[in-house]
C-alpha cells in the first residue's frame, strides 16, 4: 500500500509539472555566457541543488523548466545543469592587501577619512585605494586573482562577491587614475567574474593577465593583454552590474583583445587592437651587482620610443619594489637592500602601449661597502722593497681584506690577507706593476664587495752612486762615481756639518764625474745619492769627511797632513 501510494503521488506530481513545463520553458532564458554549469553527482536531486546553490525564492521548478528535467528526483550522474549566474546565492567577500611599498592609503567609504594602510589589511567593497609617487600595492581577491597597482594610482572596489558555492567571483573595480597589472584566475563557468571600469572603457575577463593605465587627463585608457583575452566595451554599466550582479554580455559592440595585442581606448571612439612590440633582450644584463646606484642596460627594441623597467622581489611578483619609465635602453635607481631580485623590462611604443616583458634575475651585494683607498694613490710610482697601504675607516667594518695582484689579474693575487684590523699595513713587494683593492668585513664575518682597484708601479730603490774619494785638481775637487743609467741623475752635497744643515755645495750630474769648485779651508762632509727620472730620490750613501788646509805661498792649497791627506769616513 505504501509503495503504491508514493508512486501514485509521484505520478500526480509529474503530471502536474508536465502541464506547466511549456509555460516556464517559454520564459526568457539567460544567454549561455551568464550561466554556470553544475556537474551532477550520484544522489543529487534538483530540489537539493536549488536549495544549496540558488537564492531563496528562485525555486527549483524554474531550474527544472530551464533545463527540461523530466524527473527532479532522479538526475543522471555526469550530466550538467545550467544555472544562471543571476540565480545563484551571493556572498560578500574581502580583498587583502598582500604587499605595500611606499605611501598607500585607503578610504573605507565616501564619507570616511583616508588613512595610511599596511600589508595584511582586509578591504570591503566600497573602499578606495590610493598609491603615492613611487609607491605600489598588490590586492588579492577571494578567488586568488590579483591586482598590482603602480604609483600615482586610484582604484575603487565597487563589488566583491562570490556566487554561491560555484566559486565564480563577482569582482568589479573602478580605475580612476594610474594603473597596474591584473592576474585573473580562470573561473569554472563561462561567466566573466572580473571587470575593470575606467572613464574611457570597460574591461571584462574570465581569466587572463593584462595591464591597464588611465591617462593623467582621464580621456584615454591603455590596455595590454599578456595572456588570454579581454573584452573591451563602452564605459557604461549594464543592467546586471547595476543590480550588483555580474557584468552583462549582451551585444554592446564589445571588441575582443587577444594576448600579444593592446589598445589605447578613448571615450566615444572605436576600439582598435594593435600588436605589442617584442620583449627586449636582457642576456647581457648583469647578474651580480656590487655597486650602487643600481644601473642596468639592454639592447634597444625595434619600435620602442621608451622603456618601462621594474624590480620585484625574487619569487614574488606581487612585491613591486622599483618602477620607472626611461627614455633610453637603461634603468637607474639610487638604492635597494642587498638580496635577490627579478628585473622586468618592456618597450613603450609611440602610442604609449607597453610591449611584452623580458625578465632576468640578479643579486645585489653592495654591503658592507668597501673603504676609500688613500695610499698609494691611483697610478702612483713607488720605489723600494715595500709598500705602505692606507685607507679610510668604513662604518660597518670590523676588519678588512686586502688583495694585491699583477695588473689586471686578481685571479692570482700575490697578496690576499684577511683579518686586518687597522687602516694601514706595510708589505714587502718585488718591483712591478700592481693593482690593489679592499673589502670590508663585518663582525659576524660577512664580507662586502671589493672596491675599485687602484694601480701603482713599484721600482727598486735607486742604487748608491758608489762615490769614490775626491781627487785634487788644479781648478777644484774632482769627484767620480758609478755612471748612472739614462734618465737618472746623481746629486752631490758638501756641508760644513755632519748633519748637512749647512750645505755649501749642492750639484747634480748625469755623468760619472764632476769638478767641484774649491771650498774654503776647513773640515767638510761629502755625500751623494741617485735620483730617478720621475724625481724619486734614493737614500744618500755613506758620508765622507775631508779637511781642506790653508794653502802655502807657492800653492794656494794643501791637504794636511804631509801635503795631501784625505780622510774617508
Amino acid at each position: 500500500m505504501t509503495t503504491i501510494f508514493r508512486w501514485g503521488g509521484w505520478l500526480a506530481c509529474t503530471a502536474a509539472w508536465v502541464a506547466v513545463l511549456p509555460a516556464l520553458a517559454g520564459a526568457a532564458e539567460p544567454a549561455a555566457g551568464e550561466a554556470w554549469r553544475y556537474r551532477i553527482s550520484r544522489g543529487d536531486t534538483l530540489i537539493a541543488i536549488a536549495a544549496q546553490y540558488m537564492e531563496p525564492g528562485r525555486g527549483w521548478q524554474r531550474l527544472q523548466a530551464l533545463n527540461q528535467v523530466a524527473d527532479p528526483l532522479h538526475l543522471v550522474p555526469g550530466s550538467s545543469l545550467k544555472i544562471p549566474i543571476a540565480w545563484l546565492r551571493r556572498t560578500a567577500t574581502l580583498a587583502e592587501l598582500v604587499f605595500v611599498q611606499g605611501e598607500v592609503s585607503v578610504q573605507a567609504n565616501a564619507s570616511a577619512p583616508s588613512l595610511a594602510v599596511e600589508a595584511g589589511a582586509s578591504l570591503r567593497a566600497g573602499s578606495v585605494i590610493r598609491t603615492g609617487s613611487g609607491a605600489s600595492a598588490t590586492l588579492r581577491f577571494a578567488d586568488g586573482s590579483r591586482l598590482l597597482l603602480t604609483g600615482d594610482s586610484q582604484v575603487a572596489l565597487e563589488q566583491l562577491l562570490v556566487y554561491g558555492r560555484s566559486g565564480i567571483p563577482g569582482i568589479r573595480l573602478r580605475l580612476d587614475l594610474g594603473g597596474g597589472e591584473s592576474n585573473v584566475v580562470p573561473n569554472t563557468g563561462r561567466q566573466r567574474g572580473y571587470e575593470i571600469r575606467t572613464p574611457a572603457v570597460n574591461l571584462g575577463v574570465r581569466g587572463t593577465q593584462f595591464r591597464t593605465r588611465v591617462a593623467e587627463d582621464g580621456k584615454a585608457t591603455s590596455v595590454e593583454v599578456l595572456q588570454g583575452r579581454v573584452g573591451a566595451g563602452a564605459p557604461r554599466v549594464a543592467a546586471g552590474a547595476a543590480r550588483g550582479g555580474p557584468a552583462s554580455r549582451e551585444a554592446t559592440g564589445e571588441t575582443p583583445i587577444d594576448a600579444g595585442f593592446g589598445s589605447v581606448a578613448q571615450a566615444g571612439q572605436p576600439i582598435a587592437a594593435a600588436r605589442l612590440i617584442g620583449a627586449p633582450d636582457l642576456g647581457a644584463t648583469a647578474q651580480r651587482i656590487e655597486r650602487l646606484p643600481l644601473h642596468f642596460e639592454w639592447q634597444p627594441v625595434a619600435g620602442a620610443t621608451g622603456y618601462r623597467a621594474q624590480v620585484f622581489a625574487e619569487g614574488d611578483t606581487a612585491a613591486l619594489l622599483l618602477d620607472g619609465r626611461f627614455d633610453e635602453p637603461a634603468a637607474r635607481w639610487p638604492d635597494l637592500p642587498d638580496g635577490r631580485y627579478r628585473l622586468r623590462v618592456r618597450g613603450v611604443d609611440e602610442r604609449r602601449l607597453e610591449g611584452l616583458d623580458a625578465e632576468a634575475g640578479f643579486v645585489l651585494k653592495a654591503r658592507p661597502e668597501a673603504p676609500f683607498t688613500s695610499r698609494p694613490s691611483a697610478a702612483a710610482s713607488l720605489h723600494g722593497a715595500a709598500v705602505q697601504f692606507e685607507w679610510t675607516q668604513a662604518a660597518a667594518s670590523a676588519s678588512y681584506r686586502l688583495q694585491v695582484a699583477p695588473a689586471g689579474d686578481f685571479a692570482t693575487p700575490v697578496v690576499d690577507r684577511s683579518g686586518i684590523g687597522e687602516t694601514s699595513i706595510t708589505l714587502p713587494l718585488a718591483p712591478g706593476r700592481y693593482e690593489w683593492r679592499l673589502a670590508s668585513v663585518t663582525a659576524d664575518g660577512d664580507q662586502g664587495p671589493f672596491g675599485d682597484p687602484q694601480g701603482f708601479t713599484l721600482s727598486a730603490e735607486p742604487p748608491d752612486p758608489a762615490l769614490q774619494p775626491p781627487e785634487p785638481a788644479p781648478d777644484g775637487l774632482l769627484l767620480r762615481w758609478r755612471a748612472p743609467q739614462p734618465g737618472r741623475t746623481v746629486q752631490i752635497q758638501i756641508a760644513s756639518d755632519p748633519a748637512f744643515e749647512h750645505i755649501v755645495i749642492d750639484q747634480r750630474s748625469t755623468e760619472g764625474q764632476a769638478l767641484l769648485p774649491r771650498p774654503e779651508p776647513g773640515r767638510y762632509y761629502l755625500r751623494a745619492r741617485s735620483i730617478e727620472a720621475d724625481g724619486f730620490a734614493g737614500d744618500f750613501g755613506g758620508v765622507q769627511q775631508i779637511d781642506v788646509a790653508k794653502p802655502p805661498i807657492s800653492k794656494w792649497w794643501l791637504l794636511a797632513p804631509a801635503g795631501l791627506l784625505w780622510l774617508l769616513l
